[in-house]
This record gives C-alpha cells, structure tokens and sequence, in this order.
C-alpha cells in the first residue's frame, strides 16, 4: 500500500492508523485502514471512477463523501446500490462497481451518450406505443437495459426487529446547533435522544473549516461531545437516520438492523444544509466534487484529494476550502469566484499568501477529461446578470472544488407540514408554520455563523423547555445576515452535458423543455422529467431545477417552490418493515403464579397467557385432563386478558342498541347478553357479553385481540352521533378469572358471602356484585366452555389476592388451573365461536348462524343495512360442524374443504377449528363449507396432506345439547 495522498495526523477523525484492511474493487486488491469508506480508500488509491450514470453511462466518483449523491453507488455480493461513500471497507471485501456493459474502465454502453439527442427529456412517454404492437418490440431490450445493479437470488435475509423508545426531547442532527439543544435541554432536566447519521458526532465540526486560522472548533467539538456523551440524560444514537416525521413527534430512526420508534414531547431538527454544485458542461466528472466533500475526504479519512485544485464558489467557504487543501500540501492553482465583488479582506489577504490567485466575477464554463478522470476546466468571465461572456483562461488540474451555497435539510420539516421559502433578491431560505412541538436550529435555520449557531440550538432547547414546563426562561431569538448562496450558479452550455440531476443524467436542457412541454408546475416537470426521483431525492437537484422553472415561466423560485418532501428520508429497506416486529409484552397480574404451577405460554395479542400446565412432552394428555377436570369436577382460568369497557351516561343503552345487533335498551338491570358487533360491510368483527349494571351503566367485555378496535369504534360512532354517554377502555383497570365445572358454586360459596349463588336467585346469564374478604368483585354467570360457570371481574389491584383465595378454596374439590388450548376445546365442544379463529373477512351474521343475536325490529345498529342484505341474498356458504372418527388423519385449521373428491374438485371453503375430544372420542370440529353441503349427516370432503378425509356435518352443540349442565346443583 502506497501512503502518497495520506495525510499527517490529526487528519483522519474516523480511520485507525494501526489496522489495515484488504479489499478488492473490480477485481484489483487495495488496502486501506479501518474507518475508511470504499470510496475513501479508492480516492487514497487515486482510483476515482466508482460507477457508471443511468442514462448516458458517464463515468461518475464521488461527489458530496457523505451518501448524498448516487454517483457512487456500487455492488456488494449480496446487495446492489450501496453508496460507496457510506459502506465501510471492513463490511465490503468485494467491491464492483455498477451499471456498465463490458469494464468499468470502457463500458460499451456509453454510446448512448452519442444518441442522447434521441432521447430527450420524457421521450418513453412519447414513443414505444405506435406503430401498434411495437412495444413488444422494445419490451425486451427496455427490460434488459433497465435497473442498477444485480439482485442476489440466494441472499439469506439478516435479522431486522424494532424497538420503541420515549423521550421528552429529541434532537435531530449532532452539529453544533444539535449538541448546545441537547445539552441545555438536559441540564434543565429533560430526557433527551440525540440522533446523527453520521459515525461521529459534531457535524460540520468534524469537516468544515470556520475561521482562517482553522482553530475554533476542535476545542468546542471535544467539549460538546464529551458533555453530550457522558451525560446521564442523553441517550446518543450515531449511524443512525430519522427517515421520517409522523403526527406528534412519531420518529422512525434507522440503526443498523433495527428501527426505533420513537414518541418525542417535542423535537429539535438540526439537521444542516446540503451543499449545492454549480452547474456548467461536464460538472459530473470524476474529480469535480463539493468542497464539503473535499474537506471531509482530508479531515475524516486523512486523504489527499488531489495534486492540483481549482476552487469555484460563490461564498466565503470556498476560501477556507483553499486554505484548507494549501496546508495538506494540494497545489491550489485559482479561486474562481462567480461574486462580482470581494469577499472579506482578511480571507482574499490570507489565499493570496498561500500564493493563490483569484478571479472574480468567473465561472468553470466547462471541464474536460483524461481517462476518465478531470484534467482542465475553462474559465468564463460572467457579467451583472449571470450570462457567460469571454474566455479567462484554461487551467490544468485534477480536482476541482465547487460550492454555489446551501439548502436547508428540508425534507422532515416539510413532511410536517413546514413551507419552505426563498428571497430571489438574498438568496436566502426560511422555514415557517413548524408545528408547535417541532423546532428547528442552526444552519438548517438560516444561521451560519458558530456562535450564532450554537446560540440557536439553544434558544430551540429553551423554547422546548418551556412548553415542557421544565423552563420559564424565554429562547432568544438569533439573527445572522452571512450570505452563503450565489444567486444563479448555473450556466447553460450550447453542447449540453451541464448536469441539474446526476441521478438521472438530466440537463439543464432537459428542465426548460419540460416546461415548453406545457409542464409550468414544478411537481409537473418532476413527474414529466423525472428530475428529483433518483436515490438523493432532489438533494442537490431541487434548488437548480426550481431556479430553472422560475426563469422558464416568469416566476419567482418562491412562487415556483420546490418539490414534496415524502417519506423515508433515505432508502429504506424491505427488512426493516417485514423484520421481526417488537411488540411490548403484556403479563396478568397472576403470570407468576402460572409460572409456579408449570404454565407453557402462548401470545394472546399483547398478552402471554397460560396454553397448558406441564411438561411440554405431555401436552395433549395434559389438555385433555385440564378439560376433564372442568367437566367432571372444576377448574379456573385467568381471562385478565379479556377487553372491558364501560359506558356510562343518559344514553348508554341508546349508545349500545346502535353499536350491536343485540336489543339493549330494555335489558333488564342485573342482567347479561350476548354482544355481536359488525361493520358496516356487515362482517362480524368482535363479540362479547354487555352487562347491565344500572339504567345509565354498562359494563362490556371484548375479544383480547379486538378491544382495542372496539373501543376505537365506540369513540368514532359517538363522535358522529354526539349521545351523552361516557366510554372507557378498562381493560387494565379490571382482571377477571372464569371458575367452571359442577363443583363451581360450591367454590365460589366458601369465599364470597354476600351474593347468593343458588340456581333460584342467580340463574344463568345473571350479573351480581359483591365482596371476596372485603374486596369488590363483579360476578357474570356465562357458559362459554358449557359447565356452571362464573366469570369473577376485579379490580387488577386486588387480582393476585383473590387468586390465591380462590386457589386456597378449591383445594377442598382439587380444584386445577386449565389453559387456553383447553378452553377453546371446551368451547368446541359446545359450538361456541371465536371471532377471528371461526370468521373471516367475509363472515356475516348469517353464515355463522347467529340470526337469533339480531333484533330484527330495531331501527338501525353500525352494519344493519349491509347484515340485510346479504343475509337476504342467495348464501354460498356455511359454518358446521363436524365429527370425524379419531382413527383418521386429523385435519387442521386452514385445510380445505372440497365440494367432491378428485384432482378435478373445487374449493367450497376451508376449516376454522379442530381437536379431539376424549369427550366425545372423536376429532370435532367447524368449517366453512359450500351452502349444499350444510344439512345434517352430510359427509364432506376435506383434504388432509394430499389425501380426504370425510367428516359427517352433525348439528351444534357437539355437548350437552340441551344447556342441561348449566343447571347442575
């Protein structure tokens, strides 16, 4: 490895010296530090040609060294399109580059270029449809020609999950802005994450030179960040992305292989400001970069970017950028200046002794090439309005460095809703109407200057302290007049190639003739042009494109705006959406409890609940007994896990007689009824029991997985229909355990005396009220697994205790604990449904023969329009139940119902449950079937591992027909 263009410490921030990494690009092996970028370490190589464009092929190398830009977007292995600028040598040993027919060196495909007057902007929308039948022509070689990059069809998906965090403030970007925000915010008190994309924190810092002798930052970066990192109320996150803003403060940041979302109180963006290029003939080559992009290639990766510059700018920061590249030992032949007027004294005193001349009021009107790579630039006098005029000189150089100003970091501000603003005559952005939970500081913000940055982050940390309450102190408004935009930095070349849009190979060309298209809008000429649309997303094409369509249709840049920020931020992969998905586990208060007595779990939405007790080898025994036990003696299950809600008011049972299919208006008070609730497509969607406690109060129970809907229902009808009717999710308030099975009065007698449980004066479907050792209960007498049987609600504070009561009073009848999986056997048993597990999409009231849950006299409930008429239609299904002899194989749910036997049979549904019963010795179950395959003693046929099986549809209850074990004394 040659260390000719590496820099002497403390060049380098993000590359250990000590450790050499190998890799190879194209097939040719280098070497370059750990901390380096592939790209980083190329340029070390003087290997700059990284990929080929999208349209022409052009040789393109880095531009922005920050993954800003896709001119260096490459192809790993195993993934395509990976920015070179960002990937890390140590995770990418083999390196191509991309999009290229032949080498990267000669591509074959660059004759394009050749006939790119053929192919002018919006070309595809305007051929390839006539003669008639040509596309078939064309479709092949499109699709050949089409993409960037190869897919690895054998790629092994890595591991993706989320996570959720919570925090008073969130600061968006780690500069200097950020870092104050964070620290005044947590010295005040508040929790606080720090988000930066990038691996160091500091921002521009780390890079940007501020002042002439370069010795105002490294003091301030190293006091910020070691404040910020050891401080006990900021959580930092490096590498890591915000790709989005979501109502009140929802923030997806990306991290490695997992998203964080996150919930802020409030939210600071400082996320600085892109540096823009100048456009002009040839302004793509390799070579020709952002002066942001040199000063990171020297600062970050200790790499010299070049023999020979010429700087061209439009501010004060391509001066420092000069100074900067003459002290790392680049020869800085020209400052071309596009300013009629001088810059500071002190900066043009400090370039020119360095020995750097410089020319005003120019510009690089075009640059040439040598193998692939910047040899010269010509340099054009501009006059007062910004037109080209005499050739100044040509000028030999293999780097050259360009700055025509900044645009804010817009895209999470607009997504808010923020409007983004321009001064044609300054040249200046402002953001304005920000909702009132989200700020913005320093650069991002129109402030420059670092001290005055600085003290916006923390006015925007004060402002956010205030509405927290943490604060009454009053963020002082910061004002900076630092013009850092040339007006029009773009200049036209009658040959063309003066790129507005390296994503997409777009010249400035191709913008006006958009708009003589008859495409005046700016959002137009993005959708006609496709200008904005590549992998950067406008980042360095919005502002020139804007420019363009002002000057094309006789508009101001502020009236033409920009285009519509839309989420993700970045590139976002398929992982992180379909990856494991982290949901916050939700444990009974009696979880403990199920752990002591051997409980296998299952998810239950949120929830864990107890499937089975025992040895997992046993499991089937082990169901079959916790059933038996509750048919032939008793058993209790924990149902904490069911949904609560109470509505209370005037208009409670007005409320629920419009909410469910049921009659609730004159349910008598003490009394319980079956609640079926559909949408207004008529679809089942959730059931339950709604107990009538008084006149103006209810209390409903919901499906574990469905309460949360239900209750989302609730809220949105009555915002409609406006009755007086308070509605509460109680799901955590209440927990709740079922006592079943014939010795179940007797258990519940021993602990709570001041109901009477006798069948007389609380029959079946009843509700009471009353004490376990002083602490309320609520008592529901349901039959959903078909013993005698009592739900007991209580307030979750008092849940564990009367556990253990209830426990303690059913030694005396070894009374056992069951599961869910014998509990929906249970409730097999006795044809009861589960919504979700026995219904579909698609399952109205009818199908599932729950005719007689629907008060067919009442006016109106949420779906009753749409339940008539398709229960008035022609049915095409069923759900039955079935018996199948226990010697056959055992079909399971999802398994296909036929309408016959035969590879030539169709599809008449599918089953929804099925277990064996040691009950009834037998496999039962429910399943949809086709509507001439429901009566009785039909035997049909379900397809079971290629092979039917044939149950006989037998009516329901599989048990106790006649309700006679509800009644047991």
């Amino acid at each position: 490895m040659t260390d000719a263009n590496r820099l002497a410490p403390p060049m380098g921030s993000l590359i250990s010296r000590d450790r050499r990494v190998r890799f190879e690009f194209e097939g040719t092996s280098y070497i370059g530090f750990d901390g380096d970028t592939v790209a980083s370490a190329l340029v070390a190589h003087d290997q700059w040609l990284l990929s080929r464009s999208f349209k022409y092929h052009r040789p393109r190398g880095p531009l922005s060294m920050a993954g800003q830009d896709a001119n260096t977007l490459v192809q790993l292995p195993e993934e395509a399109n990976v920015l070179a600028d960002r990937i890390g040598i140590a995770e990418s040993p083999e390196v191509m580059g991309q999009n290229y027919s032949g080498s990267l060196e000669k591509d074959a495909d660059a004759i394009l270029e050749k006939v790119g007057r053929f192919m002018p902007v919006g070309f595809y929308y305007r051929a390839f449809y006539k003669p008639k039948g040509i596309w078939d022509k064309w479709e092949p070689l499109i699709r050949k020609k089409a993409g960037l990059g190869l897919a690895d069809l054998d790629f092994e998906p890595t591991y993706h999950d989320k996570a959720y965090l919570f925090c008073d403030v969130m600061v968006v970007g780690a500069g200097p802005a950020g870092l104050n925000a964070a620290i005044t915010a947590a010295e005040n008190g508040a929790d606080v994450i720090l988000v930066d994309e990038n691996k160091q924190l500091g921002g521009a810092l780390t890079y940007h030179r501020f002042d002439i002798d370069g010795e105002a930052t490294e003091e301030m970066l190293n006091a910020l960040c070691s404040i910020a990192t050891h401080h006990p109320k900021i959580r930092v996150m490096t590498d890591a992305v915000c790709n989005a803003w979501f109502a009140d403060n929802y923030l997806p940041v990306q991290t490695g292989n997992r998203m964080y979302k996150i919930r802020a109180k409030q939210c600071i963006v400082a996320s600085g400001e892109f540096e823009q290029h100048v456009v002009f003939r040839n302004n793509d080559l390799p070579g020709v970069v952002l002066c942001s992009a040199a000063m990171r290639l020297m600062k970050h990766y200790a790499v010299r970017p070049g023999k020979k510059s010429v700087v061209l700018t439009g501010n004060d920061d391509g001066y420092l950028t000069a100074i900067e590249l003459a002290e790392q030992g680049v020869d800085v032949v020209s400052i071309v200046d596009m300013r009629q007027s001088q810059p500071r004294k002190d900066l043009v005193d400090s370039v020119e002794s360095l020995g750097i001349p410089v020319v005003p009021g120019a510009t690089v009107y075009e640059a040439t090439a040598k193998n692939n790579h910047l040899s010269a630039v010509d340099v054009y006098s501009i006059n007062e309005d910004y037109g080209v005029e005499q050739k100044v000189s040509t000028i030999s150089c293999d780097l050259l460095c360009m700055s025509a100003g900044y645009m804010p970091t817009y895209q999470l501000l607009c997504q808010a809703g923020a409007q983004l603003s321009y001064d044609d005559k300054s040249a200046r952005f402002t953001l304005k109407n920000l909702p009132a939970n989200l700020h913005i500081a320093g650069s991002v913000n129109g402030i420059h200057e670092l001290d005055k940055v600085i003290a916006d982050g923390q006015r925007a940390a004060y402002q956010c302290l205030q509405q927290l309450g943490f604060s009454e102190v009053a963020g002082i408004k910061v004002q900076c007049d630092v013009s850092t935009n040339f007006p029009w930095p773009i200049f036209p070349h009658p040959k063309g190639k003066d790129f507005v849009d390296f994503d997409e190979d777009l010249q400035s060309k191709d913008i006006i003739n958009a708009t003589r298209l008859g495409y005046r809008d700016i959002q137009l000429v993005k959708r006609f042009s496709t200008v904005g649309m590549g992998p950067s997303q406008g980042r360095h094409s919005a502002l020139p494109s804007a420019r363009l369509v002002a000057m094309a249709t006789d508009r101001t840049v502020s009236e033409t705006g920009v285009t519509t920020a839309r989420p993700p931020f970045i590139p976002e992969k398929l992982a992180y959406l379909a990856g494991r998905i982290f949901n916050p586990v939700r444990k009974t208060p009696m979880h403990e409890r199920h752990e002591s007595l051997g409980a296998q779990f299952m998810p239950a939405g949120a929830w864990r609940r107890p499937a089975y007790y025992g040895e997992t080898s046993q499991r089937n025994a082990l169901i079959q007994d916790e059933v038996s036990a509750v048919r032939q003696n008793v058993g209790i299950i924990d149902v904490s896990t069911l949904g609560g809600i109470e509505v209370y008011g005037p208009d409670a049972p007005e409320f629920l007689n419009r909410m469910y299919t049921f009659a609730f208006v004159k349910q008598p008070v003490g009394r319980t009824r079956y609640a079926v609730l559909t949408n207004e497509q008529g679809v089942v969607i959730d059931d339950g029991v709604a107990c009538r406690i008084a006149e103006d109060h209810y209390y409903v129970t919901a499906t574990t997985s469905g309460v949360d809907a239900v209750y989302r229902e609730m809220k949105k009808w009555n915002a409609q229909w406006r009755l007086d009717v308070d509605i509460a999710n109680v799901t955590s308030a209440f927990s709740a355990v079922n006592v079943a099975g014939p010795n179940a009065r007797k258990v519940l007698e021993k602990v709570c005396h001041d109901v009477d449980f006798s069948p007389e004066a609380f029959p079946y479907l009843e509700y009471r009220e009353g004490h376990i050792e002083g602490m309320p209960v609520r008592l529901m007498r349901v039959g959903f697994v078909g013993e005698l049987g009592y739900e007991i609600h209580m307030p979750t504070l008092f849940a564990l205790n009367i556990w253990d009561i209830l426990m303690d009073a059913g030694e005396a009848f070894s009374m056992r604990p069951f599961g869910v999986e014998a509990q929906r056997l249970l409730r097999l048993e006795k044809g009861h449904i589960i919504v979700g597990q026995d219904t579909d999409g698609m399952s109205h009231p009818g199908e599932l023969s729950l005719g007689w849950a629907i008060a067919k006299a009442k006016p109106f409930y949420v779906g009753s329009r749409s339940v008539d008429i398709v229960m008035r239609r022609e049915q095409t299904r069923k759900l039955v139940g079935f018996k199948l002899d226990k010697s056959s194989p055992k079909p399971e749910e999802g398994h296909l119902v036929l309408d016959r036997a035969g590879a030539d049979s169709n599809i008449t549904g599918n089953v929804t449950s099925c277990e064996y019963s040691s009950t009834l010795d037998a496999y039962i179950g429910l399943a949809f079937v086709g509507i001439d395959q429901q009566e009785k003693g039909t035997l049909i046929p379900i397809r079971v591992d290629g092979k039917e099986v044939w149950p006989e549809v037998v009516p329901l209850p599989f048990y106790d027909p006649e309700g006679e074990r509800q009644e047991v004394n």
